[in-house]
């Protein structure tokens, strides 16, 4: 099986994030005469094979998976290599380890070299595929699964290959186009239509100017570019995230942990050959709009003015530069939905506003009860001074002003929460306890650490309950752990969380070069530690284990860290000494009564048969290329989506109000009331959250809470 990357445009935080020193003794003279790009191959080396947690022999099965992935990399759709290009480069396939070991560049010169001459050959013949009008009434297909096909034998199967690819790009334009034309004309009766035949040669030639825009971008895409692809093609044989930042790569992941963010506000990975959003950043523009979603895919763009870019098949960072932009400035986004539908979307791009990366609170009133709510989209913190505003200093501030308001239970929102910083996960902890261990931490060079919460209080000791799904992941797992091995919170959700149980730490190359003379290196992100529960169990891949798992649209699609390539394997250590929380007097029991309660709904059983739909859409990779039939499959998948329709109905009967002092920020802020209003909006929407309340309303303490305002002090 081909290796799938992933390449970054804005990266989840990471736990312990530091631009730190080696943890090991440098004992090592790197070459001063050699050229950049061996230099890098040494640096690389040497640090992945005694920095990294678990390091990898540099041996035959390392170079027959670093050979595929590189050529997946240069070319995964197989529409520029033929098979005797494969065959040629074959005599590589157990020879890349002795090429990182003696610092040669073989096998990269002579696919890059190939690589030009099969993409210029290609420049010379789409146009003519593009001349004239596809065949729509032939029955044929394509398919999407690459990984599954071998390259073409001869120039003309690859002419073949590229025609089909043309004709499906040039159809869903013209699909799009049709659905336009409908739309204006239900709007206005005077408009007259266009014809399929006008249509369709606008579409091809908006296909051809996507692969004129595409040849052009990648005459850009210079050699030590590919270089870098090639490193990061290396060090991704070691684990998922460790990464290799070239200069260019450095600086925006600089941008991005500096919390500003220009542009739709996403993260974006490219795997199986399409660009997907794996992260809507908290506050941003997609954030804001609602209108695309974690797992849908970009496949064109389009700017102001002028017409859609097929970005399919570009480059990641190609294809980043078309989305980005200033702000007050729109992108069009043609995105294929995790559903099947394509529809597109327009996004004003923007400076993320980071107030909305913060917690916030809200009081839940039900029949005459109230409850508090904390939604944490990060675990926040300043690394330079962790006095300074963090999410562990404002939970306990919340926490201490909804105990004003007489809350009779607590909601922790872990949704979609990527991760941050260790330290506020302990002290966060900590507030629902009187003292005991958090987490475990073993490092690359270190026994394993216990991380605990020393003070011997507890800021809440009422009812609790930790809401997560598939994107709760790092910091979010150990929170949710820790307080699920205490039994001192349910935990409400997914089957499982996102399962990285691991911590990345950032090393700048250029410090271990004297007096370099090769410019910026950039620098090295590499795997340092693993976290274990309190339990000794590790979060890596399993995650955490909802105490009752409540259905999402997200439950069968590959988005955890088992679905990732070369993840680090689960293990346990020894336990830590810690003992239960014995608050609750009826704890498993409102853990069953809430799982019955949702194989019984109506509704949650909606959303099972919803996510196993979506999951049959996305292993769809045959489609067909007559015209009727394509037609009329996109309709059989309307027709599928209205039945979930329903599932956009759906209203609570829970009440929310703002804590006094947010009221009285709003009244000098209105666009603060409104993203409140927004966001009540959302909660009203929201199924998960009413089951939340139901267990906090089932939970019975085995004793008398100290009055609201008795810990006001902690």
């Amino acid at each position: 099986m081909r290796k799938k990357i992933f390449i970054p445009l804005i990266l989840v935080a990471i736990v312990l994030l530091a631009w730190t020193r080696f943890s090991t003794p440098v004992n090592h003279n790197f070459s001063a005469d050699a050229s950049k790009d061996k230099l890098l191959m040494e640096l690389i080396t040497y640090f992945m094979q005694r920095g990294h947690f678990s390091p990898k022999i540099i041996n035959n099965d390392l170079s027959e998976d670093l050979h595929a992935t590189f050529l997946e990399l240069l070319d995964g759709q197989k529409r520029y290599f033929l098979k005797k290009d494969i065959v040629q480069f074959e005599r590589y396939k157990y020879a890349l380890d002795d090429e990182f070991r003696s610092l040669n560049t073989d096998f990269f010169d002579l696919a890059y070299a190939r690589y030009l001459q099969r993409r210029g050959e290609a420049k010379l013949f789409y146009a003519e595929l593009l001349e004239k009008p596809f065949d729509y009434a032939k029955k044929e297909e394509i398919n999407l699964d690459y990984e599954e096909q071998d390259y073409p034998l001869t120039v003309r199967q690859r002419t073949e290959k590229w025609r089909k690819q043309l004709k499906f790009s040039t159809l869903n334009i013209v699909q799009g186009k049709l659905e336009e034309e409908q739309k204006t004309a239900e709007k206005d009766e005077s408009y007259l239509p266009k014809s399929f035949d006008e249509l369709e040669a606008e579409a091809r030639e908006i296909t051809r100017e996507n692969l004129e825009n595409y040849f052009s971008l990648m005459e850009d895409v210079r050699e030590e570019d590919w270089f870098g692809t090639y490193l990061n093609a290396f060090v991704s044989q070691f684990d998922p995230h460790s990464v290799y930042f070239a200069p260019v790569d450095k600086d925006r992941f600089d941008a991005s942990m500096s919390g500003k963010y220009e542009g739709i506000g996403a993260r974006l990975t490219k795997r199986n050959q399409a660009i997907k959003i794996v992260e809507v950043i908290s506050g941003g523009p997609l954030w804001r709009d609602q209108s695309i979603d974690v797992g849908d895919q970009i496949m064109m763009v389009r700017q102001e003015e002028g017409d859609p870019v097929d970005v399919q098949s570009m480059r990641l960072d190609d294809a980043i530069e078309l989305i980005k932009g200033p702000a007050g400035t729109t992108v069009y986004l043609t995105i294929k939905k995790v559903d099947g539908t394509v529809e597109e979307v327009a996004i004003d791009r923007d400076t993320v506003v980071m107030e909305e990366a913060y917690l916030k609170s809200t009081v839940i009133e039900k029949a005459g009860r109230s409850y508090g709510l904390i939604h944490l989209p990060k675990f926040y913190v300043d690394f330079k001074d962790y006095k300074e505003r963090n999410a562990a200093k404002d939970m306990q501030q919340e926490i201490i002003r909804l105990k004003k308001q007489g809350v009779q239970g607590l909601v922790i929102d872990l949704r979609n929460n990527g991760g941050g910083s260790l330290q506020t996960v302990v002290d966060m902890a900590g507030f629902f306890i009187d003292e005991g261990p958090v987490v475990q931490v073993k490092s690359t060079s270190e026994k394993s650490k216990v991380l605990k919460d020393k003070d011997g209080k507890t800021l809440w000791e009422g009812p609790l309950v930790l809401m997560v799904n598939e994107l709760s992941a790092s910091a979010s797992e150990i929170l949710a752990a820790a307080m699920q091995d205490y039994e001192r919170a349910v935990v409400l959700g997914s089957k499982q969380t996102f399962g990285k149980g691991t911590v990345q730490n950032v090393l700048e190359l250029n410090r271990f070069v004297s007096k370099s003379t090769y410019g910026d290196l950039g620098a090295l992100k590499y795997t340092t530690d693993k976290f274990y529960r309190i339990t000794g169990k590790s979060t890596q891949l399993e995650g955490v284990k909802s105490d009752v798992v409540a259905p999402d649209r997200y439950a069968y699609v590959d988005i955890g860290e088992k679905d990732e390539e070369n993840p680090l394997v689960w293990d346990q250590i020894a336990s830590a000494s810690f003992s239960k929380w014995d608050g609750y007097k009826n704890y498993k029991d409102v853990i069953q009564k809430s799982s019955d309660r949702i194989a019984t709904n109506e509704l949650f059983q909606l959303i099972d048969k919803n996510a196993k739909w979506i999951k049959s859409q996305q292993d769809k990779s045959v489609f067909s290329l007559n015209y009727s039939t394509f037609s009329s499959e996109i309709e059989k998948d309307e027709s599928v989506v209205e039945k979930f329709e329903v599932l956009d109905d759906y209203r609570n009967s829970l009440s929310f109000s703002s804590l006094p002092y947010e009221r009285a920020k709003m009244k000098a802020d209105t666009i603060l009331m409104e993203k409140r209003k927004r966001w009540k909006k959302a909660l009203n929407e929201d199924m998960y959250l009413d089951e939340a309340v139901h267990i906090l309303e089932d939970l019975e303490l085995n004793f008398i809470p100290s009055k609201p305002l008795a810990l006001q002090q902690n």
